[in-house]
């Protein structure tokens, strides 16, 4: 059995809306990839959902994938079935209203079809090492654009 590919993601903003970045943690066989970037006019919602984004995008094959991450909103879209919901529903949400940042969604939705992925919360700024680290790099990213 092959070692899964451990994601450590995190977005940060500055203002909501705001500066933005988002980070990536790619783990796998010892060896550690950082991927991070950021956007002038974004939201913390969409940094939070390219980390896992541009991650997936960036592995070469098919991988098992556990993607560690402390928001409830990207965690819960999968693990609690708010996007099958989005999908079925013609990406409405429950009160009728258009899902937020549904592009993002939709190409997540795609590359998570890729892989074999499971989402994992983490609680942030609980002193996860990996965690603070992919913080540490969103902010970073945040405060270079």
């Amino acid at each position: 059995m092959t070692e899964p590919v451990v994601i450590w993601t995190d977005g940060a903003c500055s203002g909501n809306p705001g500066p933005g970045g988002w980070a990536a943690i790619l783990v796998w066989n010892g060896s550690e990839r950082e991927l991070s970037g950021g956007e002038r006019d974004t939201t913390n919602n969409r940094m939070e959902l390219m980390g896992p984004l541009e991650a997936l995008r960036a592995l070469s094959r098919p991988s098992t994938v556990v993607v560690k991450t402390d928001s409830a909103y990207l965690q819960r879209a999968f693990t609690d079935g708010w996007l099958a919901r989005w999908k079925r529903n013609g990406w409405q949400t429950s009160g009728k209203t258009p899902v937020a940042n549904r592009d993002l969604w939709e190409q997540l939705d795609a590359l998570v079809g890729r892989h074999t992925v499971t989402f994992e919360r983490v609680k942030g700024h609980a002193g996860v090492d990996m965690n603070e680290r992919a913080d540490r790099l969103a902010v970073a990213a945040r405060e270079r654009v």
